[in-house]
C-alpha cells in the first residue's frame, strides 16, 4: 500500500497543478471576460478496463474517468482525471484547448496540458519489500484539424507530442488518421457512432503501428450511453505488447449551458 507521505505528496501536487491551470481564468482575464464562460460539460465513464488516450496502453483493471469541460465557444479548460476503481490515481491531464478555426466544413483545434501519471513501484526499505506510488510529470501539445464530408461523416489527422520530465519516455509522438461516423440512426431515438482510426506511435527509439476503433450507442435526450474501445497491433516494438486491447464502458454525460451576463447601465 502507498505510504501516507506519498498520498500527501500526491494531494499537494494535484492542488498545485489545479492552481496553475485555473490561474489564467482567475487573474489573467478582465472581469468582463467571465461572461465568455458559456458551458460546463463533461462525462463520467465507468469501465471494466481503463484505456489511455493512446489506446495501446491500458490499466488492465476497472477504472473511472472524469472528462470535464468549462469555457466559452473557443477557449476551454478540460481536466481529464482517471482513477482505478479501487481509488488509486492513474493519470491527471489538465487540458487547455482552443478552437483556432471554426468553419462549416473545416475546423482546427490546438491544445496543451501538464500531466501527472501514477504508478506503483517496489522499494526495498531496511531489507523489507514495500511498494510506493510514484508520480511522473509530462508536458504535451496537440493539433487536431477536422474536415466534415457530410452531416454524419468527418475525417482528419490528430497529432500529439509529449515530453517526459522524469524517469520516463522523454519524447512521445502520436499520429492518428481519424474517421468519424457520428449519430447514425438505428431507430427514431437510438443512434450509433463509430470512430475507426489507424495510428503511429513513437516513444524515444521504439515505434509501432496500430488500428483502433471506438463504438458508441446512445439514446436521444438520455444521459447514459454505452461505449467500447478496440485496439489491435499491426507491428510494434513498444512494451507491453498486448496484441489486442478492448473495453466496455457506461458513460454518463451532462452539459450545462450558461446565459452570458450583460450588466445594465
Amino acid at each position: 500500500m502507498p505510504s501516507t507521505t506519498t498520498y500527501h505528496i500526491v494531494k499537494i501536487s494535484t492542488l498545485f497543478v489545479w492552481f496553475v491551470a485555473l490561474a489564467p481564468f482567475a487573474f489573467a482575464q478582465p472581469a468582463e471576460d467571465v461572461a465568455r464562460i458559456s458551458h460546463f460539460a463533461g462525462k463520467v465513464i465507468t469501465t471494466h478496463n481503463g484505456i489511455s488516450l493512446v489506446p495501446s496502453f491500458s490499466l488492465d483493471k476497472p477504472a473511472v474517468l472524469f472528462n470535464l469541460s468549462i469555457g466559452g465557444p473557443r477557449l476551454t479548460f478540460e481536466p481529464d482525471i482517471r482513477f482505478a476503481l479501487e481509488g488509486k490515481p492513474w493519470s491527471f491531464l489538465f487540458w487547455w484547448r482552443y478552437k483556432a478555426i471554426q468553419h462549416e466544413k473545416f475546423s482546427l483545434r490546438v491544445g496543451m496540458h501538464p500531466a501527472l501519471n501514477f504508478r506503483t513501484i517496489p522499494l526495498d526499505v531496511n531489507g523489507g519489500a514495500t511498494q510506493i506510488m510514484e508520480a511522473r510529470r509530462f508536458l504535451a501539445g496537440e493539433l487536431s484539424p477536422t474536415y466534415a464530408l457530410t452531416k454524419h461523416i468527418s475525417v482528419g489527422p490528430y497529432y500529439l507530442y509529449s515530453r517526459g520530465l522524469d524517469r520516463s519516455q522523454t519524447h512521445t509522438h502520436f499520429l492518428v488518421l481519424n474517421t468519424a461516423f457520428t449519430n447514425l440512426p438505428l431507430s427514431k431515438d437510438v443512434s450509433i457512432s463509430i470512430f475507426p482510426n489507424v495510428y503511429y506511435l513513437k516513444m524515444d527509439a521504439l515505434d509501432g503501428f496500430y488500428v483502433s476503433s471506438t463504438l458508441r450507442l446512445a439514446k436521444r435526450d438520455f444521459p447514459l450511453s454505452l461505449e467500447s474501445v478496440l485496439n489491435k497491433i499491426i507491428r510494434s516494438e513498444i512494451l507491453p505488447e498486448r496484441d489486442f486491447v478492448w473495453n466496455v464502458s457506461l458513460v454518463y454525460s451532462f452539459n450545462q449551458q450558461f446565459v452570458p451576463y450583460r450588466p445594465q447601465f
